[in-house]
């Protein structure tokens, strides 16, 4: 698929839309794999250390706070062929590893310093492995994220493991991690997740001035932008689409879970629109949401304080331990915020955190009598229209009996 047919299919643009050429901009960012303009923020930031990392939570702050930019890496998708990175992962797996070891060995990726894994998954960490056995003249950084939510514990482990990851960028090429420059770099992500934050709620209050699809794709599009940039984008997204000459539809509105990790194709999320739903809420994007709140950027340690702030503020989601929390709670809780009319759940085929998690959410569903339906995908799937007459189905009985037997 072209960049052209790519651009026609995933969102079409009215000429007098306030939004277009901001959506533009998102689209090309999204579409390059080949990080061109990665490449041009290095050549203008000679010296600086671009650290990738897998597109869920990884404490990118760090790597600003070190003169760097972090860089979510989202796989190919439907652009690129699988050939040799299935020689490296059996076919059971999901899809996003063997399509960024492609990336990896095809030079997509070479622009990037290093990489970040964190600990998820099994799969991830044999990635991380086996990224630094492929490229080891690059940083490979194997994030162990704490089980333990104690500050004494969890806490001053995990930032124990900042610290020596920080120490291991400076020895890359990064600067040297500095107190206040991380104070800063906090500061600047608390930037970015209000903005966030308030493209999610116009989003809840009115869907029909900002699309779940292109909510999607403004987040996205930041993965490999600063934090401050990338917040001033979104506000000024939300500033024009509060002016777009719309309508509210007639759709039921729906909460999406299960795409923590491996993202759902732009066209999959255009492919639930048209069948009639409002996504409401969803958990794309983790990686700049996985915080909900501000991280403390005036403590004493902000080292400590960023550890913290995944400790405490972190989602409840199959990708990290909710110690004593009851699951399924906060899905139900997303839904009564954003008074949707059910859920959807959407999954990576083989994604085992979020297939092992969704039948204890289905139970709680089920006991709070909130209507579900679920499917599974992968980043290049080609099944949308089977999708979208199973999600219309849902949106209908919905709209029909209210409940989903």
């Amino acid at each position: 698929m072209s960049s052209s047919d790519f651009v026609s299919q995933v969102a079409p643009i009215k000429a007098a839309d306030p939004c277009g050429a901001l959506l533009q901009r998102c689209r090309t960012l999204v579409e390059d794999h080949e990080l061109n303009h990665v490449k041009q923020w290095k050549a203008a930031n000679p010296g600086a250390f671009v650290m990738g990392h897998m597109p869920i939570y990884a404490p990118r702050a760090l790597v600003e706070a070190q003169g760097g930019l972090a860089v979510a890496v989202f796989g190919g998708g439907e652009e690129v062929d699988i050939i040799r990175g299935d020689s490296y992962f059996q076919s059971y797996i999901c899809h996003i590893p063997r399509s960024t070891i492609e990336l990896g060995l095809g030079g997509q990726l070479d622009v990037l310093d290093g990489m970040m894994f964190p600990s998820i998954c099994d799969v991830i960490r044999n990635l991380g492995g086996m990224w630094k056995i492929l490229f080891p003249n690059k940083y490979s950084a194997y994030v162990d994220l704490p089980q333990n939510f104690a500050q004494g514990i969890g806490g001053k482990f995990y930032a124990h493991e900042l610290g020596r990851i920080a120490e291991e960028m400076h020895k890359f090429g990064a600067q040297k991690l500095e107190p206040e420059k991380l104070r800063q770099a906090m500061r600047d992500e608390n930037l970015r997740r209000a903005a966030i934050g308030k493209l999610d709620e116009l989003r809840r209050t009115e869907p029909h001035r900002c699309l779940a699809s292109e909510a999607y794709l403004l987040v996205r599009a930041g993965g490999g932008l600063l934090a401050k940039e990338h917040a001033a984008m979104i506000e000024e997204f939300v500033l024009a689409a509060k002016k777009r000459d719309t309508r509210p539809r007639d759709n039921v509105r729906v909460v999406l879970v299960g795409a923590f990790c491996e993202q759902a194709p732009v066209d999959l999320i255009r492919a639930l629109e048209k069948a009639g739903c409002d996504i409401v809420d969803d958990d794309f994007q983790l990686g700049m949401r996985m915080i909900e709140g501000d991280l403390d950027a005036e403590a004493e340690d902000p080292l400590l304080a960023l550890a913290m702030g995944f400790i405490k503020k972190g989602a409840a989601v199959a990708s990290r331990y909710i110690a004593d929390e009851v699951k399924g709670k906060s899905l139900i809780d997303k839904v009564k915020a954003s008074k949707a009319d059910g859920v959807i759940f959407a999954a990576a085929s083989f994604c085992d955190p979020a297939l092992l998690d969704q039948p204890m959410l289905e139970v709680a569903m089920d006991e709070a009598k909130i209507p579900h339906t679920s499917f599974k995908y992968a980043e290049n799937t080609g099944q949308f229209q089977v999708i979208r007459e199973q999600a219309g189905a849902f949106s209908d009985a919905v709209k029909l009996w209210g409940q989903v037997e």
